[in-house]
């Protein structure tokens, strides 16, 4: 079992679905084997306009071979493991790529960073998904820079990758899916109540008037 990057357009004559499965050519079959029963993360190239760079994590479950291509391949996603990023993580930071592992040693990027499917080292996935996940911008409701309190607080465990994989698990708990997903969805409403109009702020409704009921979470 191993790491793994598989690159997604969206765009993309293959016949992927990023949640529930993922089409590739024979030349990658070893590449995908390493990975089953572990964890990859997805990456839209960057010649792709607005590009999302890693924009999603998911969980192989096992390989099969495409019944109507000869020589191509699916490999079929775990149901319920696919996340998708609260932050999509651009391919580089103000330190460099962010996959570290696609460079040669000499620091410059190898050509591993074209291949379309390729093995990811642990510390690599860890600064990835951590980029992924990480709030950057608070939920909690607040006024004047405070925080009210609401009686749901918790507090955020970082995000960590250790020697037994089965803690990798933790990026599809309840807890992560929902606070990630109801970023997305305020990000998508530029924070605003999908019914009433009303612009959230840092999580909370507007203090112009009350929001109903029917909010991102």
């Amino acid at each position: 079992m191993g790491f793994g990057v598989f690159i997604h357009r969206s765009d993309s004559i293959y016949d992927d679905s990023p949640a529930e499965r993922y089409q590739f050519p024979s030349q990658y079959l070893s590449r995908v084997e390493a990975c089953v029963g572990d964890w990859i993360v997805y990456y839209e190239p960057r010649k792709i306009t607005e590009t999302r760079g890693y924009f999603a994590v998911a969980k192989v479950q096992r390989v099969i071979a495409d019944p109507k291509a000869t020589g191509m391949y699916f490999a079929l996603i775990e149901p319920e493991s696919y996340l998708d990023f609260a932050n999509p993580v651009q391919f580089n930071d103000a330190s460099g790529p962010v996959e570290r592992g696609v460079l040669n040693e000499q620091g410059k990027i190898s050509g591993r960073a074209q291949s379309a499917v390729r093995p990811l080292s642990s510390d690599d996935f860890k600064r990835i998904v951590a980029l992924g996940l990480e709030e950057k911008t608070p939920l909690l409701p607040r006024i004047g820079g405070v925080f009210l309190p609401t009686g749901f607080e918790e507090e955020q465990t970082p995000f960590e990758v250790e020697e037994q994989r089965e803690r990798v698990s933790f990026t599809v708990s309840r807890i992560v899916r929902d606070r990630v997903f109801r970023g997305i969805v305020l990000r998508a409403y530029d924070q605003r109540c999908a019914v009433t109009g009303l612009k959230f702020i840092n999580g909370w409704r507007s203090r112009r008037g009350r929001c109903c009921s029917h909010t991102a979470g």
